[in-house]
Protein backbone atom coordinates (compact mmCIF):
# COMPACT_ATOMS: atom_id res chain seq x y z
CA UNK A 1 0.00 0.00 0.00
CA UNK A 2 2.29 2.93 -1.45
CA UNK A 3 2.17 6.21 0.53
CA UNK A 4 0.14 5.09 3.18
CA UNK A 5 -0.22 3.89 6.69
CA UNK A 6 -2.53 0.95 7.70
CA UNK A 7 -3.98 1.81 11.10
CA UNK A 8 -5.83 -0.77 12.42
CA UNK A 9 -8.56 0.29 15.12
CA UNK A 10 -8.77 -2.02 18.43
CA UNK A 11 -11.99 -3.99 18.70
CA UNK A 12 -13.22 -3.12 15.35
CA UNK A 13 -12.76 -3.98 12.01
CA UNK A 14 -12.60 -0.65 10.29
CA UNK A 15 -9.17 0.08 8.50
CA UNK A 16 -8.41 3.76 8.23
CA UNK A 17 -5.97 4.83 5.76
CA UNK A 18 -3.52 7.81 6.54
CA UNK A 19 -1.47 9.27 3.87
CA UNK A 20 2.40 9.08 4.67
CA UNK A 21 4.50 11.92 4.08
CA UNK A 22 7.28 9.46 3.94
CA UNK A 23 6.80 6.44 2.80
CA UNK A 24 9.26 3.90 1.75
CA UNK A 25 8.88 1.09 -0.75
CA UNK A 26 8.72 -1.78 1.00
CA UNK A 27 9.65 -5.01 -1.54
CA UNK A 28 8.05 -7.95 -0.61
CA UNK A 29 9.43 -10.58 -3.39
CA UNK A 30 10.66 -13.88 -2.29
CA UNK A 31 13.20 -15.79 -4.12
CA UNK A 32 12.93 -19.80 -4.25
CA UNK A 33 16.73 -20.65 -6.56
CA UNK A 34 15.36 -19.56 -9.88
CA UNK A 35 11.85 -18.49 -9.10
CA UNK A 36 10.28 -15.15 -7.74
CA UNK A 37 7.34 -14.77 -5.81
CA UNK A 38 5.78 -10.99 -5.98
CA UNK A 39 2.45 -10.34 -4.25
CA UNK A 40 -0.54 -9.48 -6.26
CA UNK A 41 -2.18 -6.22 -6.02
CA UNK A 42 -5.41 -7.49 -5.47
CA UNK A 43 -7.05 -10.58 -4.13
CA UNK A 44 -10.63 -12.30 -4.42
CA UNK A 45 -12.53 -12.81 -1.14
CA UNK A 46 -16.25 -14.28 -1.78
CA UNK A 47 -16.44 -13.10 -5.29
CA UNK A 48 -15.10 -9.63 -4.46
CA UNK A 49 -11.92 -8.01 -5.99
CA UNK A 50 -10.25 -6.40 -3.17
CA UNK A 51 -7.40 -4.08 -4.16
CA UNK A 52 -4.51 -2.49 -1.89
CA UNK A 53 -6.30 0.61 -1.64
CA UNK A 54 -10.29 -0.40 -1.69
CA UNK A 55 -10.29 1.43 -4.30
CA UNK A 56 -12.83 -1.89 -5.68
CA UNK A 57 -11.77 -0.40 -9.11
CA UNK A 58 -10.51 -4.09 -9.99
CA UNK A 59 -14.20 -5.57 -9.11
CA UNK A 60 -16.23 -3.09 -11.15
CA UNK A 61 -14.11 -3.91 -13.84
CA UNK A 62 -14.53 -7.23 -13.38
CA UNK A 63 -18.20 -7.05 -13.00
CA UNK A 64 -18.49 -5.07 -15.94
CA UNK A 65 -16.93 -7.62 -18.19
CA UNK A 66 -18.83 -10.44 -16.72
CA UNK A 67 -22.22 -8.35 -17.63
CA UNK A 68 -20.89 -7.60 -20.90
CA UNK A 69 -20.56 -11.23 -21.59
CA UNK A 70 -24.03 -12.23 -20.54
CA UNK A 71 -25.98 -9.06 -22.57
CA UNK A 72 -23.93 -9.56 -25.57
CA UNK A 73 -25.56 -13.55 -25.32
CA UNK A 74 -28.84 -12.11 -24.38
CA UNK A 75 -28.93 -9.73 -27.23
CA UNK A 76 -28.46 -12.74 -29.40
CA UNK A 77 -31.57 -14.62 -28.63
CA UNK A 78 -33.23 -11.60 -28.08
CA UNK A 79 -35.23 -11.92 -31.01
CA UNK A 80 -37.17 -14.94 -29.80
CA UNK A 81 -38.03 -13.39 -26.11
CA UNK A 82 -40.85 -11.20 -25.52
CA UNK A 83 -40.33 -7.87 -22.78
CA UNK A 84 -40.96 -9.77 -19.60
CA UNK A 85 -38.96 -13.06 -20.18
CA UNK A 86 -35.88 -10.70 -21.41
CA UNK A 87 -36.55 -8.46 -18.24
CA UNK A 88 -36.76 -11.63 -15.93
CA UNK A 89 -33.56 -13.05 -17.97
CA UNK A 90 -31.72 -9.90 -17.32
CA UNK A 91 -32.37 -9.74 -13.56
CA UNK A 92 -30.94 -12.72 -13.10
CA UNK A 93 -28.29 -12.66 -14.93
CA UNK A 94 -26.68 -9.00 -14.91
CA UNK A 95 -28.69 -6.64 -12.31
CA UNK A 96 -28.09 -9.52 -9.75
CA UNK A 97 -24.51 -9.10 -10.39
CA UNK A 98 -24.72 -5.54 -10.21
CA UNK A 99 -26.22 -5.48 -7.00
CA UNK A 100 -23.91 -8.13 -4.95
CA UNK A 101 -22.37 -6.98 -2.27
CA UNK A 102 -23.16 -3.45 -3.87
CA UNK A 103 -22.80 -2.35 -0.60
CA UNK A 104 -19.12 -2.00 -0.33
CA UNK A 105 -19.28 0.82 -2.97
CA UNK A 106 -20.74 3.13 -1.15
CA UNK A 107 -19.33 6.32 -0.78
CA UNK A 108 -17.20 5.98 -4.27
CA UNK A 109 -17.37 9.04 -6.79
CA UNK A 110 -19.83 8.70 -9.64
CA UNK A 111 -17.29 8.76 -11.63
CA UNK A 112 -16.08 5.27 -10.41
CA UNK A 113 -19.54 3.86 -10.37
CA UNK A 114 -20.29 5.08 -14.01
CA UNK A 115 -19.65 1.96 -16.03
CA UNK A 116 -22.13 -0.27 -13.57
CA UNK A 117 -24.60 2.32 -14.68
CA UNK A 118 -23.52 1.72 -17.97
CA UNK A 119 -24.51 -1.78 -17.92
CA UNK A 120 -27.77 -1.22 -16.12
CA UNK A 121 -29.06 1.45 -19.03
CA UNK A 122 -27.69 -1.28 -21.57
CA UNK A 123 -29.71 -3.86 -19.90
CA UNK A 124 -32.95 -1.62 -20.11
CA UNK A 125 -32.83 -0.82 -23.42
CA UNK A 126 -32.43 -4.48 -24.42
CA UNK A 127 -35.86 -5.25 -22.87
CA UNK A 128 -37.12 -2.90 -25.05
CA UNK A 129 -35.09 -3.61 -27.72
CA UNK A 130 -34.32 -0.47 -28.49
CA UNK A 131 -30.87 1.07 -30.37
CA UNK A 132 -27.86 2.57 -28.54
CA UNK A 133 -28.27 6.35 -26.86
CA UNK A 134 -32.08 5.96 -26.07
CA UNK A 135 -33.36 7.45 -23.28
CA UNK A 136 -33.22 5.42 -20.00
CA UNK A 137 -34.85 7.27 -17.56
CA UNK A 138 -38.51 6.31 -18.65
CA UNK A 139 -37.42 2.73 -19.11
CA UNK A 140 -36.05 2.31 -15.54
CA UNK A 141 -39.27 3.95 -14.20
CA UNK A 142 -41.59 1.70 -16.61
CA UNK A 143 -39.73 -1.60 -14.98
CA UNK A 144 -38.75 -0.22 -11.61
CA UNK A 145 -35.17 -0.40 -11.61
CA UNK A 146 -33.53 2.36 -9.15
CA UNK A 147 -30.18 3.83 -10.41
CA UNK A 148 -27.22 1.74 -9.43
CA UNK A 149 -25.83 4.73 -7.01
CA UNK A 150 -29.46 4.33 -5.66
CA UNK A 151 -29.40 0.82 -4.92
CA UNK A 152 -26.19 1.11 -3.00
CA UNK A 153 -27.75 3.94 -1.12
CA UNK A 154 -30.63 1.35 -0.23
CA UNK A 155 -28.57 -1.66 0.58
CA UNK A 156 -26.53 1.04 3.37
CA UNK A 157 -30.44 1.82 4.46
CA UNK A 158 -31.20 -1.81 4.85
CA UNK A 159 -28.15 -2.28 6.90
CA UNK A 160 -28.95 0.28 9.12
CA UNK A 161 -32.42 -0.76 9.40
CA UNK A 162 -31.09 -3.89 10.56
CA UNK A 163 -28.69 -2.76 12.88
CA UNK A 164 -31.50 -0.94 14.59
CA UNK A 165 -33.85 -3.62 14.55
CA UNK A 166 -31.01 -6.08 16.14
CA UNK A 167 -30.87 -8.13 13.30
CA UNK A 168 -27.86 -7.59 12.13
CA UNK A 169 -23.75 -9.23 12.94
CA UNK A 170 -22.96 -7.93 16.12
CA UNK A 171 -20.65 -5.20 14.48
CA UNK A 172 -23.01 -2.91 12.70
CA UNK A 173 -25.03 -3.29 15.90
CA UNK A 174 -21.74 -1.60 17.82
CA UNK A 175 -21.00 1.22 14.82
CA UNK A 176 -25.00 2.01 13.70
CA UNK A 177 -27.04 2.90 16.91
CA UNK A 178 -30.23 5.33 17.58
CA UNK A 179 -29.89 8.78 18.49
CA UNK A 180 -30.17 9.18 22.30
CA UNK A 181 -29.99 12.78 23.41
CA UNK A 182 -29.09 13.71 27.08
CA UNK A 183 -32.29 14.89 28.39
CA UNK A 184 -35.95 14.70 26.67
CA UNK A 185 -36.13 15.95 23.54
CA UNK A 186 -38.62 16.09 20.71
CA UNK A 187 -36.01 14.45 18.72
CA UNK A 188 -35.83 11.59 20.61
CA UNK A 189 -38.97 10.05 18.70
CA UNK A 190 -38.19 10.90 15.44
CA UNK A 191 -35.70 7.84 14.70
CA UNK A 192 -32.80 9.35 13.96
CA UNK A 193 -29.26 7.26 14.04
CA UNK A 194 -26.18 8.73 16.38
CA UNK A 195 -23.36 11.02 14.33
CA UNK A 196 -20.34 9.52 14.15
CA UNK A 197 -17.22 10.96 16.07
CA UNK A 198 -16.45 14.65 14.47
CA UNK A 199 -12.76 12.82 14.08
CA UNK A 200 -14.38 10.21 11.52
CA UNK A 201 -17.48 12.55 9.90
CA UNK A 202 -15.55 13.52 7.02
CA UNK A 203 -17.15 14.43 3.64
CA UNK A 204 -15.26 12.10 1.87
CA UNK A 205 -15.49 8.94 4.38
CA UNK A 206 -16.63 5.92 3.02
CA UNK A 207 -17.09 4.27 6.72
CA UNK A 208 -20.31 2.57 6.80
CA UNK A 209 -20.16 4.28 10.32
CA UNK A 210 -20.25 7.62 9.20
CA UNK A 211 -22.30 6.95 5.45
CA UNK A 212 -25.02 5.17 7.04
CA UNK A 213 -25.85 7.75 10.06
CA UNK A 214 -25.53 10.54 7.68
CA UNK A 215 -28.28 8.61 4.98
CA UNK A 216 -30.85 7.08 7.08
CA UNK A 217 -30.63 10.60 9.21
CA UNK A 218 -31.88 12.56 5.46
CA UNK A 219 -34.85 9.91 5.21
CA UNK A 220 -38.01 11.90 5.62
CA UNK A 221 -39.92 11.47 9.36
CA UNK A 222 -42.09 9.16 8.08
CA UNK A 223 -39.89 6.89 6.05
CA UNK A 224 -37.58 6.38 9.29
CA UNK A 225 -40.06 5.48 12.03
CA UNK A 226 -42.22 2.98 9.69
CA UNK A 227 -41.77 -0.26 11.47
CA UNK A 228 -42.05 -2.45 7.75
CA UNK A 229 -38.73 -2.13 5.78
CA UNK A 230 -39.43 -2.36 2.30
CA UNK A 231 -41.90 -0.52 0.66
CA UNK A 232 -41.70 2.67 2.10
CA UNK A 233 -37.91 3.56 1.94
CA UNK A 234 -37.82 2.30 -1.55
CA UNK A 235 -40.99 3.84 -3.03
CA UNK A 236 -39.12 7.09 -1.52
CA UNK A 237 -36.22 6.53 -3.45
CA UNK A 238 -37.83 5.62 -6.22
CA UNK A 239 -39.62 9.48 -6.40
CA UNK A 240 -36.13 10.66 -5.61
CA UNK A 241 -34.55 9.05 -7.90
CA UNK A 242 -36.44 8.26 -10.77
CA UNK A 243 -39.92 10.05 -13.04
CA UNK A 244 -41.97 11.82 -11.27
CA UNK A 245 -44.74 9.81 -12.67
CA UNK A 246 -43.77 6.75 -11.16
CA UNK A 247 -47.06 5.38 -9.07
CA UNK A 248 -46.24 5.78 -5.34
CA UNK A 249 -47.18 1.69 -4.53
CA UNK A 250 -45.32 -0.64 -6.23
Amino acid sequence: MDNHHLKLNPGKTEMIFIPAKTSPHLDLSISLGDTTLTPSSSARNLSVVMDSRLSLSENIVAVTRSCRFFLYNIRRIRPFLTPYSTQLLVQAMVLSRLDYCNSLLAGLPASAIRPLQLIQNAAARLVFNLPKYSHVTPLRTSIHWLPVMACIKFKTLVLAFQAVKGSSPAYPQKTIRPYTPARPLRSASTGRLAPPPLRTSTSRSRLLSVLAPRWWNELPVEVRTVISLHLPKLTHLFKQHLSPSLPTSL
